[in-house]
Parts: C-alpha cells; sequence; structure tokens
C-alpha cells in the first residue's frame, strides 16, 4: 500500500484515470479536486507504483496535515472527517482493475478505517461484494444505494437557458445551508448540515434566487465532482428551473477540465427524464453507494443523493 503524496505522480495518475474513463469517474473526480487544491483534504492510495492494480481515495489521516488546515481556518473540515460516527464526511472511493487486489487493499486496516462509519463510492460489483463481505465478517451494517449513473458527452453543445422573469441565477450561499439541509430527504441531522456546508464553501453550485432572495432551486457537485443535490421547492415544480442551474454548472466544470456526470437514483425517473433532455446519457452498470456502520453508530439515510 502507497499514499502518493508526490504531485507529479497525482499528476500521471489523473492522465491514466482519464483513460480508463468512464469506468474510472468517481475515483477520476476525486484525484482531480486533490490535484486542484484538494478542498476536501482527501488523500490517494495505491496498490504498487507506477503500475497498479487499485486506487482508493479517502480523507487525509496525517495528523501534521489535519493540524496545519485547522490553524489555517480548516478549509476542509478535518474535524468533521475525523468524527467517527461521521459517514457523510467519512467517505471514500475505489477503481481497480483486479478483484484480487480490491479485496486485499479494502481489508487492509491501515487503508480503510473499520472502526468509523463512512462511504465507498464505486461502478465495480467487486466494490459491493468485497465491502459486504467484509462488513458481515465484522459484523458490521452496511446500507446500499444503486444509482444509475449519467454522462453528458458534449458540454459545450448543451443549452443555456435564461432564468424566468423575476429569479436570478447565483451561488449558493453558506447562509443557505440549513434550507438545504431541512428540505433533504436524506438531511436534517448536523452531520448532513457540516457536510452540505463543506460543499457549498469550496465546490462549484448554483441557485436560482426568488423575488425576496430566498432559493427556490439549488444544485450543488461534490468531492468526486459530479453533479449532486438537486432540489426545487415543491411549489415552484414543473417550471424548468433546473435548466438554467444545470447550464451553468456544466459550462464551470467543463471550462475547468472536469467530466460532466451526476448519478441519480434507479427509482428516481423524473429525475432521469429531466437529464436526458438535457442532453446526459445513462452509462451501462450500477454506480454503489455503500455505507457502513459501526454498532455505535445510529443508522440514517446516507449522503450524495439526487433526489
Amino acid at each position: 500500500m502507497l499514499i502518493l503524496s508526490c504531485s507529479s505522480k497525482l499528476r500521471l495518475l489523473e492522465g491514466m484515470l482519464r483513460r480508463g474513463l468512464p469506468d474510472t469517474l468517481p475515483v477520476y473526480g476525486a484525484v482531480m479536486h486533490v490535484n486542484r487544491g484538494n478542498p476536501a483534504g482527501h488523500e490517494v492510495l495505491v496498490d504498487s507504483w507506477p503500475e497498479f492494480n487499485m486506487v482508493l481515495t479517502r480523507p487525509r489521516r496525517e495528523v501534521y496535515g489535519a493540524v496545519m488546515h485547522v490553524n489555517r481556518g480548516n478549509p476542509a473540515g478535518h474535524e468533521v472527517a475525523r468524527d467517527p460516527s461521521d459517514y457523510f464526511t467519512n467517505l471514500y472511493t475505489t477503481f481497480y482493475r483486479d478483484e484480487g487486489a480490491c479485496r486485499a487493499l479494502l481489508e487492509n486496516s491501515r487503508a480503510v478505517d473499520w472502526g468509523q462509519a463512512f462511504q465507498i463510492h464505486g461502478l465495480q460489483d467487486g466494490v459491493y461484494e468485497t465491502i459486504r463481505d467484509i462488513a458481515r465478517a465484522r459484523g458490521l451494517e452496511m446500507e446500499t444505494y444503486p444509482y444509475r449513473l449519467l454522462l453528458h458527452p458534449d458540454p459545450p453543445a448543451m443549452s443555456q437557458y435564461r432564468p424566468d422573469k423575476g429569479l436570478r441565477l447565483a451561488p449558493v450561499s453558506p447562509a443557505h445551508a440549513t434550507l438545504l439541509n431541512d428540505t433533504w430527504k436524506f438531511g436534517g441531522n448536523s452531520w448532513s448540515l457540516r457536510y452540505l456546508c463543506l460543499l457549498i464553501r469550496h465546490f462549484p453550485n448554483a441557485c436560482l434566487l426568488g423575488p425576496e432572495g430566498t432559493p427556490i432551486s439549488w444544485c450543488l457537485t461534490d468531492q468526486l465532482a459530479a453533479l449532486t443535490h438537486g432540489y426545487t421547492l415543491p411549489e415552484h415544480r414543473g417550471q424548468h428551473h433546473t435548466r438554467p442551474m444545470v447550464g451553468m454548472l456544466v459550462a464551470q466544470l467543463h471550462a475547468r477540465g472536469f467530466p460532466v456526470y451526476t448519478r441519480v437514483l434507479t427509482d428516481n425517473k423524473p429525475s432521469l427524464h429531466i437529464l436526458q433532455r438535457l442532453g446526459f446519457r445513462i452509462l451501462p452498470g450500477v454506480f454503489y453507494m455503500l455505507v457502513v456502520m459501526p454498532r455505535f453508530t445510529q443508522s440514517q439515510p446516507a449522503s450524495g443523493l439526487v433526489p
């Protein structure tokens, strides 16, 4: 197991993962953010280098690095990532070329802290099966959330829509975090609120402000560079408010070199329909979000969903 801390190696890994798209999407997005300021405070592990069969990203563990960030305003929220019950921020992503290497690294307690709650994202069945087996053997609870993955093949060709009269496009403000948390089906707790604050402060986002300056619709992006947490207040639905926000975020992500993709729960037909009309294409396979919880953790719904 190796932690890649050299910037040149991390850039080389990014190029390797790019050539493996779309199978590498969640890890690729996470590594891109690590290489562009690392706003989530993640680190990258491989089973070997320069040839590798397994890549894992996780919250950074170095005590010195965490202390430095805390002393400089704590932009990455390290005290949150170190909360052993906080599976919102304790987020891993993985990609493997060899299932044996995948299992060996995930079983390694130096790579994955099985004593804390966490979520792990991946596109491969082997990740689901390995995490399931280890969790069962350790007597841990695991919740499985299957998604469809959607990728926009030609972001510059996406139409840009103007907001309706009286509405204004704007970034989401940290002052809006409580509204987002209260209206999010999977929120409503202190972990989810801190998680949303992290995304709002450090990753591209957009909202539509009503005449009174209050958000009526919004969309965020996350540590994996995916569009996420899209929501419109019930009284404003059916008016195509998603289009100008998504258009603005797609343009921003593409300009920065990020892939433009999102994930939607398999039974969320309205979101799948809206995104397909905007030019997104559903990719084959299943995007897994797995939430592992030790017995001391009270089970709550997981994060990362697009209602």
